[in-house]
């Protein structure tokens, strides 16, 4: 597979659009992690502010292992922050509170990509688990029904990549909208918090130009391989 050229020309874009993403995202964070926010408030006191404002007080902020870690968890109803988000007073880490906070609005508003992206969890990570078995099966046993079932179920991946896109854009723009409605920021550290962000969209769209990217791989791999059979 790593030796086909056709795998590179797929997947090659995404993997380097990843790579340009991290690297964007590390340099933004750690540059705007050394710019204070106005009051000096913390990311954990900043997600707190905001969270109490739009009466979610039933969301807990509480703190977790990692670099970048920072989640929403819209099952139990917790905004988990890594340690140099929730302890450090910067433009970085309001930004990045500030994005968990709209997960938090968008399940309380019943944002409707994030409720279609949390039912399918299940389905896409059982998808994930089958298609190896039911794609290298399909091969070994010559059955082509079988093998493009193993197809079809890598495409779940993609499906739920391309699903991530808006839900993430949205918890961006209202993170902005918070911190600037609220003044936790002002234009001038909205500048900040906008490269930080963005930064972090990148690794989203990587994520689903990489998923797409492998799925069209397979699927050529696949007609290809039909053809040679048929031309014998």
């Amino acid at each position: 597979m790593f030796e086909d050229p056709l795998f590179w020309l797929l997947v090659g874009p995404g993997l380097a659009l990843g790579l340009y993403a991290q690297a964007r995202i590390k340099a933004n964070v750690t540059k705007y992690s050394q710019v204070p926010t106005r009051d000096g408030i913390t990311g954990a006191e900043v997600a707190r502010r905001l969270l109490d404002a739009k009466g979610l007080q039933d969301v807990k902020v509480e703190t977790t292992e990692g670099v970048l870690s920072d989640h929403y968890d819209p099952r139990a109803k917790v905004l988990r922050l890594s340690q140099e988000v929730y302890y450090t007073p910067s433009v970085a880490a309001a930004g990045i509170a500030a994005h968990e906070t709209g997960h938090a609005l968008q399940d309380a508003r019943d944002y409707f990509p994030m409720e279609l992206r949390t039912y399918i969890v299940p389905v896409v990570q059982l998808a994930s688990q089958a298609a190896p078995w039911a794609f290298v099966g399909g091969l070994m046993l010559q059955w082509d029904v079988l093998t493009w079932i193993g197809v079809i179920l890598f495409g779940a991946s993609f499906v739920f990549a391309l699903l991530t896109l808006p839900v993430e854009f949205n918890a961006s723009a209202r993170a902005k909208e918070l911190l600037m409605s609220h003044g936790i920021i002002g234009k001038k550290e909205l500048e900040g918090v906008d490269k930080v962000l963005d930064a972090a969209a990148w690794t989203y769209v990587a994520a689903a130009v990489s998923a797409i990217g492998v799925w069209l791989f397979y699927v050529f791999m696949l007609i290809g391989r039909g053809r040679s059979a048929s031309a014998r």
